[in-house]
Protein backbone atom coordinates (compact mmCIF):
# COMPACT_ATOMS: atom_id res chain seq x y z
CA UNK A 1 0.00 0.00 0.00
CA UNK A 2 3.04 2.28 0.16
CA UNK A 3 3.45 4.40 -2.95
CA UNK A 4 1.35 2.09 -5.14
CA UNK A 5 -1.30 4.82 -5.50
CA UNK A 6 -4.57 2.90 -5.95
CA UNK A 7 -7.26 5.40 -6.83
CA UNK A 8 -9.38 5.08 -3.69
CA UNK A 9 -6.34 5.54 -1.46
CA UNK A 10 -5.29 8.74 -3.13
CA UNK A 11 -8.80 10.16 -3.09
CA UNK A 12 -8.70 9.37 0.62
CA UNK A 13 -5.48 11.34 1.01
CA UNK A 14 -7.01 14.37 -0.69
CA UNK A 15 -10.07 14.26 1.56
CA UNK A 16 -8.23 13.92 4.87
CA UNK A 17 -6.17 17.05 4.23
CA UNK A 18 -9.34 19.16 4.29
CA UNK A 19 -11.20 17.33 7.05
CA UNK A 20 -11.41 18.25 10.70
CA UNK A 21 -9.18 16.01 12.72
CA UNK A 22 -5.84 15.30 14.34
CA UNK A 23 -2.64 16.82 12.95
CA UNK A 24 0.91 15.84 13.89
CA UNK A 25 4.32 16.95 12.58
CA UNK A 26 7.78 15.55 13.21
CA UNK A 27 10.90 17.44 12.22
CA UNK A 28 14.43 16.05 12.37
CA UNK A 29 17.28 18.50 11.84
CA UNK A 30 20.78 16.99 11.59
CA UNK A 31 23.99 18.97 11.81
CA UNK A 32 27.67 18.43 12.51
CA UNK A 33 27.82 16.19 15.60
CA UNK A 34 24.31 17.32 16.64
CA UNK A 35 20.74 16.41 15.75
CA UNK A 36 17.39 17.74 17.01
CA UNK A 37 14.03 16.05 16.62
CA UNK A 38 10.71 17.67 17.49
CA UNK A 39 7.02 16.78 17.48
CA UNK A 40 3.82 18.77 17.88
CA UNK A 41 0.19 17.70 17.74
CA UNK A 42 -3.07 18.47 19.51
CA UNK A 43 -1.67 17.38 22.90
CA UNK A 44 2.15 17.48 22.69
CA UNK A 45 5.09 19.72 21.82
CA UNK A 46 8.48 18.17 22.60
CA UNK A 47 12.11 18.10 21.50
CA UNK A 48 15.09 15.79 21.87
CA UNK A 49 18.66 16.77 21.00
CA UNK A 50 21.65 14.45 20.69
CA UNK A 51 25.31 15.43 20.64
CA UNK A 52 27.27 12.61 19.03
CA UNK A 53 30.59 11.68 17.46
CA UNK A 54 28.99 9.76 14.60
CA UNK A 55 28.83 6.60 16.68
CA UNK A 56 27.88 7.34 20.29
CA UNK A 57 25.30 9.67 21.82
CA UNK A 58 27.62 11.63 24.08
CA UNK A 59 24.84 13.83 25.44
CA UNK A 60 21.06 13.69 25.21
CA UNK A 61 18.74 16.52 26.20
CA UNK A 62 14.95 16.45 26.21
CA UNK A 63 12.30 19.07 26.86
CA UNK A 64 8.50 18.98 27.05
CA UNK A 65 7.05 22.32 26.02
CA UNK A 66 3.45 21.05 26.09
CA UNK A 67 2.30 17.74 27.57
CA UNK A 68 -1.03 16.26 28.72
CA UNK A 69 -0.16 15.45 32.36
CA UNK A 70 1.47 17.37 35.21
CA UNK A 71 3.91 14.51 35.78
CA UNK A 72 5.16 14.37 32.18
CA UNK A 73 8.08 16.84 32.58
CA UNK A 74 9.91 14.34 34.80
CA UNK A 75 10.19 12.07 31.76
CA UNK A 76 12.82 14.34 30.22
CA UNK A 77 15.47 13.17 32.68
CA UNK A 78 14.42 9.54 32.14
CA UNK A 79 14.90 9.90 28.38
CA UNK A 80 18.33 11.46 28.86
CA UNK A 81 19.38 8.66 31.20
CA UNK A 82 18.07 5.96 28.84
CA UNK A 83 20.04 7.05 25.78
CA UNK A 84 23.16 8.94 26.91
CA UNK A 85 26.25 6.91 26.09
CA UNK A 86 24.35 4.53 23.80
CA UNK A 87 25.52 3.89 20.24
CA UNK A 88 23.18 5.55 17.73
CA UNK A 89 22.59 2.21 15.99
CA UNK A 90 21.57 0.63 19.31
CA UNK A 91 18.79 3.09 20.20
CA UNK A 92 16.06 0.71 18.93
CA UNK A 93 17.50 -1.98 21.17
CA UNK A 94 16.38 -0.04 24.24
CA UNK A 95 12.79 -1.17 23.67
CA UNK A 96 12.63 -2.68 27.16
CA UNK A 97 12.88 0.86 28.53
CA UNK A 98 9.99 2.28 26.49
CA UNK A 99 7.23 1.75 29.05
CA UNK A 100 9.18 3.62 31.71
CA UNK A 101 9.79 6.54 29.34
CA UNK A 102 7.47 9.09 27.79
CA UNK A 103 6.60 7.25 24.60
CA UNK A 104 6.78 10.48 22.57
CA UNK A 105 10.24 11.45 23.81
CA UNK A 106 11.34 7.87 23.26
CA UNK A 107 10.14 7.98 19.65
CA UNK A 108 11.84 11.35 19.12
CA UNK A 109 15.11 9.90 20.41
CA UNK A 110 14.87 6.98 17.95
CA UNK A 111 14.12 9.33 15.07
CA UNK A 112 17.02 11.59 15.97
CA UNK A 113 19.44 8.66 16.17
CA UNK A 114 18.19 7.15 12.91
CA UNK A 115 18.76 10.40 11.00
CA UNK A 116 21.71 11.85 12.90
CA UNK A 117 24.03 11.42 9.92
CA UNK A 118 21.57 12.58 7.25
CA UNK A 119 22.62 15.39 4.94
CA UNK A 120 19.29 17.25 5.06
CA UNK A 121 16.34 17.85 7.40
CA UNK A 122 13.33 15.54 7.37
CA UNK A 123 9.69 16.41 8.04
CA UNK A 124 6.75 14.04 8.49
CA UNK A 125 3.19 15.44 8.40
CA UNK A 126 0.31 13.28 9.61
CA UNK A 127 -3.44 13.88 9.36
CA UNK A 128 -6.19 11.66 10.80
CA UNK A 129 -9.77 12.75 10.16
CA UNK A 130 -12.38 12.77 12.89
CA UNK A 131 -14.67 9.71 12.62
CA UNK A 132 -17.89 9.86 10.62
CA UNK A 133 -20.10 6.86 11.41
CA UNK A 134 -17.00 5.20 12.87
CA UNK A 135 -14.87 5.69 9.75
CA UNK A 136 -11.65 7.74 9.58
CA UNK A 137 -9.01 8.46 6.97
CA UNK A 138 -5.31 8.83 7.77
CA UNK A 139 -2.24 9.82 5.79
CA UNK A 140 1.43 10.61 6.25
CA UNK A 141 3.68 12.78 4.09
CA UNK A 142 7.45 12.76 4.03
CA UNK A 143 8.96 16.12 3.05
CA UNK A 144 5.64 17.06 1.45
CA UNK A 145 5.20 13.83 -0.52
CA UNK A 146 2.38 11.47 0.46
CA UNK A 147 3.76 8.00 1.15
CA UNK A 148 0.98 6.09 2.92
CA UNK A 149 -2.75 6.36 3.60
CA UNK A 150 -5.50 4.16 4.93
CA UNK A 151 -9.10 4.24 6.07
CA UNK A 152 -10.32 2.49 9.20
CA UNK A 153 -13.77 1.69 10.54
CA UNK A 154 -13.97 1.37 14.32
CA UNK A 155 -10.18 0.90 14.42
CA UNK A 156 -9.90 -1.83 11.79
CA UNK A 157 -8.45 -0.90 8.42
CA UNK A 158 -10.87 -1.19 5.51
CA UNK A 159 -8.74 0.37 2.76
CA UNK A 160 -6.39 -0.38 1.08
CA UNK A 161 -7.55 -3.94 0.47
CA UNK A 162 -4.08 -5.33 1.21
CA UNK A 163 -4.45 -4.24 4.85
CA UNK A 164 -8.20 -4.78 5.28
CA UNK A 165 -9.10 -6.21 8.68
CA UNK A 166 -5.88 -5.23 10.43
CA UNK A 167 -6.55 -3.61 13.83
CA UNK A 168 -4.98 -0.17 14.25
CA UNK A 169 -3.92 -1.07 17.77
CA UNK A 170 -1.87 -4.10 16.64
CA UNK A 171 0.09 -3.41 13.47
CA UNK A 172 3.39 -4.90 14.68
CA UNK A 173 3.38 -8.09 12.53
CA UNK A 174 2.81 -5.96 9.43
CA UNK A 175 5.39 -3.38 10.45
CA UNK A 176 7.97 -6.11 10.99
CA UNK A 177 7.37 -7.36 7.43
CA UNK A 178 8.25 -4.00 5.84
CA UNK A 179 11.56 -2.74 4.57
CA UNK A 180 13.24 -0.28 7.01
CA UNK A 181 12.54 2.72 4.80
CA UNK A 182 8.83 1.85 4.74
CA UNK A 183 8.62 0.85 8.37
CA UNK A 184 9.32 4.30 9.81
CA UNK A 185 6.41 6.22 8.23
CA UNK A 186 4.10 3.25 8.71
CA UNK A 187 4.93 3.09 12.42
CA UNK A 188 4.42 6.84 12.84
CA UNK A 189 1.04 6.73 11.10
CA UNK A 190 -0.10 3.73 13.13
CA UNK A 191 0.74 5.39 16.44
CA UNK A 192 -0.81 8.71 15.39
CA UNK A 193 -4.04 6.89 14.47
CA UNK A 194 -4.23 5.60 18.04
CA UNK A 195 -3.50 9.00 19.63
CA UNK A 196 -6.06 10.72 17.38
CA UNK A 197 -8.83 8.75 19.10
CA UNK A 198 -8.43 11.16 22.04
CA UNK A 199 -10.31 13.81 20.07
CA UNK A 200 -13.45 11.68 20.35
CA UNK A 201 -13.25 11.22 24.13
CA UNK A 202 -14.48 14.00 26.46
CA UNK A 203 -11.63 15.37 28.56
CA UNK A 204 -13.29 14.38 31.83
CA UNK A 205 -13.31 10.75 30.66
CA UNK A 206 -9.57 10.71 30.00
CA UNK A 207 -8.36 12.52 33.09
CA UNK A 208 -7.76 9.66 35.56
CA UNK A 209 -4.26 8.29 35.00
CA UNK A 210 -4.76 5.62 37.66
CA UNK A 211 -7.20 3.87 35.29
CA UNK A 212 -4.65 3.63 32.49
CA UNK A 213 -2.38 0.64 31.82
CA UNK A 214 1.27 1.25 32.79
CA UNK A 215 2.27 2.06 29.22
CA UNK A 216 4.40 5.18 29.75
CA UNK A 217 6.29 7.27 32.31
CA UNK A 218 3.20 8.99 33.75
CA UNK A 219 1.08 5.84 33.88
CA UNK A 220 3.55 3.92 36.05
CA UNK A 221 1.91 3.06 39.42
CA UNK A 222 4.21 5.32 41.43
CA UNK A 223 3.05 8.38 39.43
CA UNK A 224 -0.39 7.61 38.03
CA UNK A 225 -2.20 8.52 41.24
CA UNK A 226 -0.54 11.94 41.35
CA UNK A 227 -0.94 12.89 37.69
CA UNK A 228 -3.34 15.71 36.85
CA UNK A 229 -4.66 16.27 33.34
CA UNK A 230 -3.49 19.42 31.57
CA UNK A 231 -6.10 20.92 29.27
CA UNK A 232 -3.73 22.73 26.87
CA UNK A 233 -5.08 21.21 23.65
CA UNK A 234 -4.65 22.73 20.18
CA UNK A 235 -6.75 22.13 17.07
CA UNK A 236 -4.81 22.54 13.83
CA UNK A 237 -7.70 21.45 11.57
CA UNK A 238 -8.40 24.78 9.90
CA UNK A 239 -4.84 25.07 8.61
CA UNK A 240 -4.27 28.64 9.77
CA UNK A 241 -1.54 27.35 12.09
CA UNK A 242 0.32 24.09 11.55
CA UNK A 243 2.17 21.99 14.11
CA UNK A 244 5.73 23.25 14.65
CA UNK A 245 5.02 26.34 12.52
CA UNK A 246 6.64 28.45 15.21
CA UNK A 247 9.41 25.95 15.98
CA UNK A 248 12.16 27.36 18.11
CA UNK A 249 14.92 24.90 18.92
CA UNK A 250 15.51 25.24 22.63
CA UNK A 251 18.08 22.44 22.81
Amino acid sequence: CIRDRPGTEWLMMTCVEHAAGFRRRFSITPGPAHVVSAVEDDYHRMQVAIDHDGVLANAVRAVLLRAPWTTCPGAAQKCEHTFTGVALKDFPGRRADKLSNCTHLYDLALLAAAHALDAAPLVYDIAVSDPVDGRRCAQIKRNGEAVLAWSDNNFRIVEPASLAGMPIIDTRPWLDSLEPGQREPARLLSWASVIAHGRSIPLEQQSDASRMPPSCYTFQPERAGQAMRVGDIRDFSDGTVLPLDSLEEVL
